[in-house]
């Protein structure tokens, strides 16, 4: 959010008292590399960077910072990971050895080098007998000195960016078919990719200056290990003015490397520009590990795959499907619902379901061999491939040449809308697009379940239909069975066969949409459904109700069942004043709210008598009525219009 500005226009004005000290600070940071540039002899300079002693050193340093930087990336980036994904045991005590060389001075660490690897070290005799390498006074001891002090800058910001990766893209992947490593390769990485490049450019920089840990544990060899910093250090004895000559190339290159990062020091994933460009972009990656012959491969587009489930933990029930039955999961909030996809794909620690799928007991099988795929609510495009490498990402994942897998991921974008878009990256999407894609993404795979995390909820109306058209024609032919958690009854009602309620971890009803809608036993599925839902215990005369009061109605059940009284908005009465006549369920109430419903009002009733009502009325009732918020008014409901469900 950009800073707020006074009206004058002004920009506001640090306080003297932080001012001040702030501009000493930079002039205490400013002036010794001032006074490089003031001492530098400027007409000397060329013939001083090109004497055969400082080429050498210069070419000796590249040599080490390079290869120190190969050893770093081989090293570092695995322990990265590990740091940022990985939690176990000791691993505040493992970041604090990565943070040590940082702040441990250079020369204690080229003793602790040479205790550990010279010829009378730890390791170092070892070393030498079983394999004749010497590493002190070698150059392989100016890299390792060097990989020392200079790998945990790219431990850190690597860390920082793979810390800042949601999950969500490397378990979308897994789902897809992709092996752990292949989801590092292809996903992890690339969109950590800023945080790698800042990383290995400090860790270069680092290394190319690299002084004390060298001249203790490698020596001053010139040729050997004599590098530029301790050229500059013999040269400061001998030739001062070649001293400052050789220290402003080094101080060139720092600030070079400083400024191409732009204070990205810590990384950010998948980093942007306005236009949607990536600003480290990857190729359709290949594949990196050969396929398995296990559930991961495709499923057969005519197999039939039914779903048996049992879980347990937060989420316990009992869930069975034959081939071809796609079920709503439905619920408020914290009912279960993204934990019950979660544990059907081995993700989630919470919920634990053993899980087959067409006689085939997958459970003790990793995500990417379960052949089940999963659209997550936000999609999980992966930032740095088009709409349509990232639909053809689960076929190559499990091992479809390159043309036929971009040749069937182009017809599922073609069929869901979004074809011509096929070149685009996520970032030059719209939500709705986005969306599409990622359906697209996961039928393109040929699961052998598929699970939908409200697969439409970014899509407008219009669209949304033809997508939930184009959506139920694929799964009347799909062999196996769709779970689709959503809050939409639309969406349920036209695409499951089957709606399952939760709530608290727990199925409260498990049928037909019709006879959800008809008898909804959750006061939130009612309420979703646009109807009045009063909880409570029955009696002779109809429900008590959890709040006081009670409830008439014409057909109650047997006294002491716990009940939910399902009322439509349309069976609601409003009336200026107190109704005289048939009503049995009289109260008065405040109108609170009222909004639009097509060419109806809905009216939201407060009363102290009676748990809040929506009724439904035409604009001409509300009209004469003279409805307004905060108008008292009277509500009734005949005994005949009120259903009472056991739940």
């Amino acid at each position: 959010m950009p800073p707020l500005r006074r009206r004058t226009g002004r920009s506001p004005r640090a306080p003297l008292t932080l001012a001040l000290p702030a501009v000493i600070a930079v002039a205490f940071l400013l002036l010794p590399l001032a006074g490089i540039l003031a001492r530098t002899r400027w007409g000397e300079l060329a013939a001083h960077l090109t004497a055969p002693a400082t080429v050498e050193a210069l070419r000796l340093s590249l040599l080490v910072s390079f290869w120190a930087l190969g050893l770093s990336l081989l090293l570092g980036v695995p322990l990265a990971w590990l740091l940022a994904r990985v939690p176990f045991r000791g691993k505040a005590f493992v970041r604090s050895l990565v943070l040590l060389p940082m702040v441990l001075p250079p020369t204690v660490g080229g003793v602790a080098l040479l205790l550990a690897f010279g010829r009378r070290g730890l390791l170092g005799p070892y070393l030498e007998d079983w394999f004749g390498i010497t590493l002190p006074f070698h150059t392989a001891g100016a890299v390792l000195a060097a990989a020392f002090v200079a790998m945990p800058f790219l431990v850190i910001s690597l860390e920082g960016a793979l810390g800042g990766l949601r999950p969500g893209y490397e378990e979308t992947a897994a789902s897809l078919g992709a092996s752990p490593l292949r989801v590092f390769l292809t996903v992890t990485m690339p969109m950590a990719a800023p945080g790698l490049v800042a990383g290995a450019a400090l860790t270069w920089a680092r290394a190319l200056g690299e002084f004390g840990a060298t001249i203790t544990f490698a020596g001053n060899l010139p040729g050997t290990t004599q590098t530029l910093p301790l050229q500059v250090y013999l040269l400061l004895q001998e030739e001062p003015a070649a001293a400052t000559s050789v220290s402003l190339l080094l101080l060139a290159i720092a600030m070079l490397v400083l400024v191409a990062l732009r204070g990205r020091w810590t990384g950010t994933p998948a980093v942007r520009d306005r236009t949607g460009r990536p600003a480290a972009a990857a190729a359709e990656p290949a594949p990196a590990d050969t396929p398995e012959a296990t559930l991961a491969s495709p499923a057969d587009p005519g197999g039939r795959w039914p779903l048996r489930a049992d879980l347990t933990g937060f989420t316990q029930l009992t869930l069975e499907a034959e081939p071809g039955t796609t079920i709503a999961v439905v619920g408020p909030n914290g009912a279960g619902k993204t934990t019950l996809l979660r544990a059907l794909l081995g993700l989630t620690d919470r919920a634990h379901a053993r899980l087959v799928l067409g006689g085939a007991d997958v459970t003790e099988l990793p995500p990417h061999r379960r052949g089940v795929a999963w659209v997550p609510q936000d999609g999980a495009l992966f930032p740095h491939l088009t709409a349509l490498a990232n639909t053809a990402y689960g076929l190559r994942a499990r091992g479809t040449p390159r043309t036929a897998a971009r040749r069937d991921a182009q017809h599922w974008l073609d069929r869901l809308g979004v074809g011509n878009l096929a070149h685009r990256r996520p970032a030059q999407l719209s939500g709705g697009q986005a969306q599409r894609v990622a359906l697209a993404r996961a039928l393109a795979a040929r699961p052998r379940a598929l699970l939908l995390d409200e697969p439409l909820a970014a899509l407008d109306q219009t669209t949304r239909a033809r997508v939930r058209h184009t959506l139920r024609r694929h799964l009347d032919g799909f062999g196996g069975v769709c779970l689709i958690v959503t809050h939409d009854p639309v969406e349920a009602v036209a695409l499951a066969d089957r709606v399952l309620v939760l709530d608290g971890g727990r199925a409260l009803q498990d049928a037909p949409p019709a006879e959800v809608t008809r008898h909804p036993r959750s006061p939130w599925v009612a309420r979703m459904l646009g109807r009045n839902a009063w909880p409570g215990a029955t009696t002779a005369r109809g429900l008590r109700l959890s709040g006081g009061g009670t409830l008439v109605v014409s057909d109650p059940l047997p006294p002491g069942t716990d009940a939910l009284a399902i009322i439509a908005p349309e069976a609601v009465s409003v009336h200026a004043e107190r109704p005289s006549g048939s009503p049995r369920n009289v109260w008065p109430g405040t109108v609170r709210e009222i909004t639009a419903s097509g060419s109806r009002l809905r009216v939201l009733i407060t009363s102290d008598d009676a748990p809040d009502l929506v009724a439904e009325i035409t604009p001409q009732a509300a009209a004469e009525l003279g409805l307004a918020e905060g108008a008292t008014v009277w509500t009734s409901v005949k005994a005949t219009e009120t259903t009472l469900v056991p739940r």
